[in-house]
């Protein structure tokens, strides 16, 4: 097997950009490669890929989690936690499912600049919904070739303003105290297109001690410099302050008051504020007809503050209160060529990127929800260096082949600057991994392709998984990156009335990355490597239009994610057993009234998936659960001005079930229950001059 994956890595000098050698807008920079619009480009790609048009995004919903559209996509598990504090949980064919800092094992990128950051952690959070276009999911092989992630991508695209200056706010008031309202701007002035939102969050929450204040900024710029050249300035901002955390429930508690939050909750008053800044550059210019340059920079700064649920006041526990101020940015430098080799037309791309990420951590006691004395405090950084050379070949007029190889090395450092506790806690550990992959696509008719790929990832541990050894003291450089080999096969149609996706899976996973046994003093949770573990699945989705405005969606999903090798701690043995976190059947339908003229729509929603394990030993578990939603929303005009009315009823059966699941949870508190039945309602109100 590695001798296979050598030879795939020399074929493959070679892969990304050709998959678009379409009309894809200028404004995207190299990274986006794998994407595009329009379905004729899907039918060349051969990997899974869903697209999120700004329809679906916007779909009388609340407008506030990534989760919300990415319910329909196969294979993706999207999960509103009830908890603002933790963001939300998102798992792409069981990669990520554990994470419990924001999303890890998918790459998330907005308009090109990265979401993620250098160590693998990023926030969904920062996407800006009220201002994209569309969302673009990929799975498989391929997606590999973006660097330290498994499970997939998330690329979110705001797109151009409209042409004449168009001013619209949107207002929503639903259970809980929920109340969300923004006011966006846009529109086209001489060489300059501008987009600019501001939206304001506010909730009580489902559960007790989670209230909830979240402020979004965001500006998108877009110059035409000349003929050949445009560039793109994105500014975001996060301000997200004393959001209440009400931690997991045990079992016991669940079934006392699924409302409620645990002692530990109150008694340390956990809570979280973050602020976020970001602004990145996006470049690009043509160079005659054959060539592309793309150049992208970015940078920006996240300050955090965190209570935890203990007070963290023991010799090496490090605090029960997390302060992080962090510095990041970098850049990537991409050229993408049209030629011919060997007598056949192929795509060239090359670039180099550089990630940098320096965080200075303290940790202080948690004197019952006040900051008390120093117990930890350190300097982390982690940079990363990656390179990559890509090609699509067209090997004949229905084939198409991708190749590549991605070689990324990514170093952390830690620096202790807490030496009053009698130890140098210092610690360095370095990885480097050169990824290949390679897909052939064959367009059996103009509405139906088959493709086949091939490919090899990786994972590093986040800081926040490194923070922490078993004892309590600091980072810990036994903790490997976990390796994945992947391929899949799949199927594509698409017609005037019909979209249909199917695709399988499999994938190895050595030194998986899971949690580890919690502190003696703190019940903190750390990391360590299992053995091997596989996912294998299959992801299918179709969606038909029928007659008199009606369609229907239905998107399903197989996952058969298990350990094959897992020793843990104290010796026991998880062969056999399934990842926690990761259902085995998962589903979502629609079925849409739409008719035409009218400006109206309904739709009513059915999602669900099997049970759960929540602990590695699968011992405990959520119970699988079937949810239904009713949605509505009108769109009348009056001259300039348009009104949008909406509603949407969600859990319409009022059941009680267990929306997402902590794995491993410190101190059995594993699960965080979904709402009963829930409500919103609100109005959207545009002006546009003409």
């Amino acid at each position: 097997m590695p001798r296979l994956y050598h030879t795939l890595s020399a074929a493959s000098i070679s892969l990304l950009s050709g998959l678009l050698h379409a009309a894809e807008p200028l404004s995207l920079p190299a990274q986006t490669i794998l994407g595009g619009g329009n379905d004729d480009q899907d039918l060349r790609l051969p990997l899974a890929r869903h697209t999120l048009d700004s329809e679906r995004i916007h779909a009388a919903n609340a407008g506030a989690n990534l989760s919300e559209p990415l319910q329909r996509v196969p294979g993706l598990v999207a999960l509103n936690r009830q908890n603002y504090a933790q963001d939300l949980q998102i798992s792409s064919r069981g990669f990520g499912a554990r994470s419990q800092f924001g999303v890890r094992g998918v790459r998330l990128v907005q308009d090109g600049i990265p979401l993620t950051m250098p160590d693998g952690q990023g926030q969904p959070a920062l996407f800006d919904l009220d201002g994209l276009q569309r969302i673009e999911v990929l799975r498989g092989p391929l997606t590999t070739l973006y660097g330290n992630a498994s499970g997939g991508i998330i690329q979110g695209y705001t797109g151009e303003a409209p042409f004449h200056p168009t001013l619209d706010t949107r207002t929503l008031i639903g259970s809980d105290g929920m109340w969300r309202s923004r006011l966006r701007y846009g529109g086209q002035h001489g060489d300059l297109n501008i987009s600019a939102n501001v939206s304001r969050l506010e909730t009580d929450g489902y559960r007790d001690h989670s209230e909830t204040r979240r402020d979004i900024a965001n500006l998108r710029l877009g110059w035409d410099l000349d003929d050949a050249s445009s560039l793109t300035l994105l500014i975001n901002s996060l301000h997200q302050p004393g959001t209440q955390d009400p931690l997991g429930l045990t079992r016991d508690q669940l079934r006392q008051d699924r409302r409620q939050a645990p002692p530990q909750a109150e008694t340390f008053d956990t809570r979280k504020s973050v602020t976020h800044n970001q602004a990145g550059i996006n470049y690009q210019r043509r160079l005659g007809n054959d060539d592309l340059l793309t150049l992208m920079v970015y940078g920006g700064e996240r300050d955090m503050q965190q209570f935890l649920g203990f007070s963290g006041g023991n010799p090496g526990a490090g605090g029960g209160v997390i302060e992080l101020d962090r510095r990041f940015g970098g850049g990537e430098l991409g050229w993408q060529r049209d030629t011919r080799l060997f007598d056949l037309p192929v795509t060239l791309a090359a670039g180099i990127a550089y990630h940098y990420q320096g965080e200075q951590r303290r940790g202080f006691v948690n004197e019952q929800g006040l900051k008390g004395g120093l117990m930890r405090n350190e300097f982390n950084a982690v940079d990363s260096q990656e390179a990559y050379l890509i090609s699509t070949w067209q090997l004949a007029p229905r084939w198409e082949l991708v190749a590549g190889l991605r070689h990324t090395r990514v170093e952390f450092d830690s620096d202790d600057d807490f030496l009053a506790d009698g130890q140098d806690d210092s610690g360095h550990t370095r990885s480097q991994r050169a990824n290949p992959a390679i897909g052939l696509n064959w367009n059996w008719t103009p509405q139906l392709s088959l493709y086949a790929a091939l490919g090899q990832g990786f994972e590093t541990p986040t800081f926040q998984e490194l923070a922490y050894r078993e004892d309590g003291a600091g980072m810990n450089p036994a903790l490997k990156p976990s390796v994945s080999r992947d391929g899949e096969l799949g199927l594509k149609w698409r017609d005037d009335q019909t979209r249909l996706d199917l695709a399988l899976f499999h994938s190895r996973v050595r030194d998986e990355i899971v949690t580890g046994p919690n502190q003696v003093f703190t019940g903190r949770s750390t990391y360590t490597n299992a053995g091997r573990s596989t996912r294998r699945g299959i992801e299918f989705s179709i969606e038909q239009d029928f007659a008199h405005g009606v369609s229907g969606y239905l998107a399903y999903t197989w996952l058969d994610a298990s350990y094959d090798s897992y020793e843990n701690a104290d010796g026991t043995r998880y062969d056999g057993n399934r990842l926690p976190g990761v259902p085995r059947h998962s589903a979502y339908a629609e079925l849409l009234w739409q008719p035409a003229g009218t400006g109206f729509h309904t739709a009513i929603e059915a999602q669900g998936m099997s049970r759960r394990y929540a602990t590695d030993d699968n011992l405990h578990s959520a119970s699988g659960y079937g949810v239904v939603h009713w949605r509505a929303g009108y769109r009348h005009q009056l001259g300039n001005l348009t009104l949008e009315p909406f509603a949407r009823l969600e859990n319409l059966t009022d059941r009680d079930y267990v929306g997402s699941l902590i794995v491993n949870g410190a101190g059995a508190r594993y699960y965080e229950p979904a709402p009963g039945r829930s409500w919103l309602a609100g109005l959207g109100v545009q002006y546009q001059w003409r």
